[in-house]
């Protein structure tokens, strides 16, 4: 049965070759991260995370392989009804969502009690969305009505809602979404009106959290997290995770391999996630850790390419679009880790602990992956027929 999956993968290899090697990093990583955990909740059972982490995976691999042998167009056919289904789960995960670390962002699955980001999948819907409609409204496009009422008001509404629970999701989807723009060849000055419509969203929502929410809710957080970044010292509490994150990256100084060797995993409360890119620093050296940035690079690099021989704009969109939000949210994570920016609370992509997160982002690599098999099976296509007609002119030459 495995060669025969094997023999059915299809896309850029190249692609597939990333994916491999950040699951074996992550497989690496997360049994090495997970030590404390297992012995404060299991008594020492470290193979259970790994176990766990290693079916997690096994599923992604699968959803990944089963979506990428889906024609990525009928994912065109259901944008609008994801769009309009993750409204109402953004909202239910407000008011009604399971809260883990003071943030509702989960939504709890009944009977088999799985939960998942309602903001992930609104991130899917509202990438699909917006580059079906590019690529179907590219004769309108520089109307300001037609961009306003397709563009404009999705992509502000959807962001508005994922910010009030989780600012920095939001924020790389409304990145990625100005991206997709772009690409998508909207003027300068339509991308220029819609990020100043989300910069305007984006402070409502932060004073209505402010004003309106019990002890001014997940704004007040927003503040201490700067302010912790801005001055390390007014708040030793707040750093004490950015502290423990140095000490891993200084240990591991510029090349090291010690898989395993970790010591501040056993000190960082979110060794496995949120700042698994010190504990890969630690292990690894920072050779290790430009290795794995130039993992996710290469990634964006081969999505670039896969775009310019795409001949359909929505699949092209689509796929730069899931491939942005994926090497951004990476970058984020490492630049949180390093102390380049605030900590989000963002995971490193495919390689952090995870769950839903994880089948969710393989669920964008099977559709980029899908719009990769359709531009090899064209381009084989129209090769084949090059051939035939050369050979039919040199019989004709030579009847």
């Amino acid at each position: 049965m495995l060669g025969r999956i094997i023999n059915n993968i299809k896309g850029d290899k190249y692609i597939w070759y990333v994916v491999g090697a950040l699951i074996f990093i992550s497989l690496l990583l997360v049994y090495s991260s997970t030590r404390s955990l297992a012995y404060r909740q299991l008594g020492g059972d470290t193979e259970y995370y790994l176990m766990r982490h290693g079916i997690i995976l096994t599923v992604a691999f699968f959803i990944t392989f089963i979506i990428h042998q889906i024609d990525h167009r009928y994912f065109s056919r259901i944008a609008q009804m994801m769009l309009i289904l993750s409204v109402p789960l953004l909202i239910y995960t407000k008011f009604f969502g399971v809260t883990i670390n003071e943030a509702s962002r989960w939504i709890r699955i009944p009977i088999i009690g799985l939960t998942f980001q309602s903001s992930d999948f609104a991130r899917l819907a509202l990438i699909m969305y917006t580059s079906r409609t590019l690529s179907k409204k590219q004769g309108v496009i520089k109307d300001m009505k037609e961009v306003f009422i397709h563009l404009l008001l999705p992509i502000a509404v959807v962001c508005a809602f994922i910010m009030f629970e989780n600012f920095s999701s939001a924020a790389i989807l409304f990145a990625t979404c100005m991206v997709i723009l772009f690409i998508g060849r909207v003027s300068t000055k339509f991308i220029l009106t819609i990020g100043l419509g989300g910069l305007v969203m984006g402070g409502l929502v932060f004073a209505a959290s402010w004003f309106f929410a019990e002890d001014h809710g997940r704004a007040d957080e927003w503040i201490q997290r700067v302010e912790s970044w801005q001055n390390p010292d007014v708040n030793a509490d707040d750093f004490y995770q950015q502290k423990q994150a140095f000490i891993a990256i200084a240990k591991g100084g510029f090349f090291r391999i010690d898989p395993g060797g970790s010591t501040q995993c056993n000190f960082l409360p979110d060794a496995f996630s949120d700042f698994i890119f010190s504990t890969l620093i630690e292990e690894y050296g920072l050779v290790g850790a430009a290795f794995v940035l130039a993992l996710y690079l290469f990634f964006l690099w081969r999505i670039i390419l896969l775009v310019k021989k795409s001949p359909r704009a929505f699949g092209a969109l689509m796929a730069v679009g899931l491939g942005v939000s994926i090497v951004l949210q990476a970058i984020i994570h490492m630049g949180v880790n390093v102390h380049l920016l605030p900590n989000t609370g963002i995971t490193l992509p495919l390689i952090s602990w995870g769950g839903s997160s994880i089948w969710f982002n393989a669920f964008a690599l099977g559709i980029i992956l899908s719009v990769s098999r359709y531009v090899d099976e064209r381009t084989d296509a129209s090769n084949t027929s090059d051939k035939k007609e050369k050979k039919k002119i040199v019989d004709e030459i030579h009847g």
